[in-house]
């Protein structure tokens, strides 16, 4: 009666791990590795919690065998005197055997009473649960970067628990578009932008907000690109206001805008009622950065950029009456603009624009003046004429200086007399301060290294090859801030200059 109890529940518990492997779609050796530590825990309530005891399922058969593991040492250990033996007493047993190895004893099968029986169910119930939720998380991981489609199951403190359907998903109230609400049972989509495995378990985080949701959109939305023939290189969004999208295609005989937006626009539309209305601007991309941000900032109108690559920062000049447009509502479009250029981006009126231009051609003709001890007008006119620099003035030929309007052969040959008189001093002033306080020979024959150069790094206490190789390009030519601002050094020139002091650093450690 025992024995035939015994197998009915024997039955039932390979049924029970059956179905939920089916159902679960896992492995059939992780069902029979759940099976034998319920097992192995149901033996031990009766020989002892302290015995190693380990069970093998027979996987065509079902029947399983139950042994003790003695491992076998020179000395017991008090904590683990119950899993240890003594070598002398193994050997007994099996002469064969040597430290480190295990004396396997077979134990007679065990009745599983009701209590036993629930217990090996829990546990096999616990360790397919386990399993499940490892598949779901390695289905999941890969997902990431896609668009989930499921079924509001409950709300959370303002957090939407949705069903995935073999898995549940998160999205906090944070990642849900303002203003937009659901209830239980509504069907929402949204974006999988992480997947987490730790000791809370795994878990689907979505969102409705991210950039690339709306990217997603479009990719279901526009064959072009689900095909790669229309390439979404950016986007910017202000969830639930407005948002913009820049595409790119190689092929001529696309409009990537006009396709992204539809046949009277209802591929667009189609994107604009999943984000609750959010407007789009789709812009079309451009390797050339100032077409690409002109782009960018439409609707405005933009009449000049002027691009400072050095800092990824942008000047950007517009009509007087385009300024509010060009910003936008709360500094919405130029914001967007920004976020999609990934450029600092500073816009002026032209009104602004000129006053600036204005104030530098007073501070440039004041310092020719200053420098060349001239009247002012006489400094304004060879500004005028593009002569900013003493350097400029003092390169240029006399039948050139004698071209400016108002200029006499007397004068001109009296400015470029002045000229070089200045750069001569300055030269002098520059070689006794390099002489002073540089004495790394290293620095001064520095490929592309000069005076001007060296005099001015000494103004700044940069006084060895090291100090040099320490700067960053933008600490030398930040037109603000830059040590050689006021040289017209290319940015290339600047960081090969650099490169080439740090190869002493990889030579020294070699």
């Amino acid at each position: 009666m025992a024995k035939k109890k015994f197998n009915v529940i024997k039955e039932e518990m390979l049924q029970v791990a059956s179905n939920v492997a089916l159902e679960k779609n896992i492995d059939q050796d992780s069902v029979f590795a759940a099976m034998e530590q319920a097992l192995e825990k149901a033996a031990r309530v009766k020989y002892g919690q302290e015995i190693d005891i380990r069970v093998s399922i027979d996987r065509n058969t079902g029947d399983f065998k139950l042994s003790s593991y003695l491992e076998v040492v020179n000395e017991i250990q008090e904590e683990f005197q119950a899993r240890q033996i003594l070598l002398n007493e193994a050997t007994k047993i099996n002469s064969d055997i040597k430290i480190g190895e295990f004396l396997i004893k077979e134990l007679p099968p065990i009745e599983l009473g009701r209590v036993a029986a629930q217990n090996a169910k829990g546990v096999i119930i616990q360790k397919v649960r386990e399993a499940d939720k490892s598949n779901q998380y390695e289905e999941y991981k890969d997902k990431v970067g896609e668009i989930a489609v499921g079924i509001v199951k409950r709300i959370e403190f303002g957090n939407l628990i949705v069903d995935l359907g073999k898995s549940e998903a998160i999205i906090k109230r944070e990642e849900l578009i303002p203003r937009e609400t659901f209830k239980n049972g509504d069907r929402v989509r949204a974006y999988i932008y992480e997947v987490k495995n730790d000791l809370k378990g795994y878990q689907v985080f979505l969102s409705r907000t991210h950039p690339q949701f709306l990217s997603k959109l479009f990719f279901q939305e526009v064959p072009e690109i689900y095909e790669g023939v229309i390439v979404v290189k950016s986007v910017a969004r202000d969830p639930g206001s407005r948002a913009k999208i820049s595409v790119f295609t190689e092929d001529s005989t696309i409009d990537p805008v006009g396709a992204c937006v539809g046949m009277r626009g209802s591929r667009v539309q189609a994107v604009v009622n999943e984000l609750q209305g959010e407007k789009i601007d789709i812009v079309t991309w451009s390797e050339n950065q100032a077409s690409f941000l002109a782009n960018a900032l439409a609707p405005a109108e933009v009449t000049k950029i002027f691009l400072f690559e050095e800092k990824n920062k942008v000047e950007v000049v517009i009509p007087d009456d385009q300024l509010s447009l060009a910003i936008g509502r709360k500094g919405q479009n130029v914001k967007l603009a920004s976020n999609l250029t990934n450029l600092e981006i500073d816009i002026l009126t032209e009104e602004e624009e000129s006053e600036r231009r204005q104030q530098e051609f007073k501070e440039k003709s004041q310092m020719l003046s200053e420098l060349l001890d001239v009247e002012d007008v006489i400094a304004q006119l060879l500004v005028t004429d593009g002569y900013i620099t003493v350097e400029s003035v003092a390169s240029e030929t006399l039948e050139n200086i004698e071209k400016i309007e108002g200029f006499d052969s007397e004068l001109a040959s009296e400015i470029l007399n002045r000229a070089n008189a200045y750069l001569k001093e300055q030269d002098e002033k520059n070689k006794k301060l390099i002489e002073e306080k540089i004495k790394d020979e290293k620095l001064i024959n520095l490929k592309g290294m000069n005076t001007k150069i060296l005099a001015e790094l000494a103004k700044s206490n940069i006084f060895t090859l090291n100090d040099f190789a320490d700067l960053a390009t933008f600490e030398l030519i930040d037109k603000e801030e830059g040590i050689l601002k006021n040289f017209d050094l290319e940015e290339s020139f600047v960081n090969e200059m650099i490169m080439a002091a740090r190869e002493n650093w990889f030579n020294e450690n070699n």
